[in-house]
C-alpha cells in the first residue's frame, strides 16, 4: 500500500514539473495563456513574475523527488511529507486568492497524498 502514496507523490512532482514548464517557458504562448486564462498583454506584462513562480514549482517537484529517491527511507518520508504539505498550503492559498480551480488541481491531490503518506507509514 505504500506504493500508492509513492505513486501519488510522484504524480504531484510531475504535475509541478509541468507547471514549471507552463510558467517559465509557455507563459506567453497560446497554451500557457489558455491554461492560466490570460490575454496576450497580461502574459507579456507578467512574464517575469510567472517565471519566478515556475521556479518555485520546480523546487517543490525536486523536493518531492528527493524524498522519493532518498536512500534513508524514513528521512525520505519526512521530505515527502514536508514538500507535500508545502504544495497543499500553496494550493489552498492559490485557490483562495488567485483561481478557485487550484483547490481542485493542486490542493486536493496534495491532501490525498498527505493522507496516504500518514496512513501507510505510521
Amino acid at each position: 500500500m505504500e506504493t500508492i502514496s509513492k505513486f501519488l507523490v510522484g504524480l504531484i512532482a510531475l504535475e509541478h514539473i509541468y507547471i514549471l514548464i507552463l510558467e517559465m517557458f509557455l507563459w506567453t504562448k497560446p497554451r500557457g495563456r489558455r491554461v492560466f486564462g490570460t490575454s496576450e498583454q497580461q502574459a507579456k506584462d507578467t512574464k517575469v513574475m510567472a517565471a519566478n513562480q515556475g521556479l518555485y514549482n520546480g523546487f517543490l517537484a525536486i523536493g518531492l523527488l528527493w524524498g522519493l529517491f532518498h536512500p534513508n527511507e524514513f528521512f525520505g518520508w519526512q521530505l515527502q511529507v514536508f514538500f507535500i504539505f508545502c504544495v497543499l498550503i500553496a494550493g489552498i492559498y492559490g485557490g483562495l486568492t488567485a483561481k478557485r480551480s487550484i483547490l481542485k488541481v493542486q490542493a486536493l491531490p496534495a491532501l490525498i497524498a498527505l493522507v496516504f503518506l500518514f496512513i501507510f507509514k505510521i
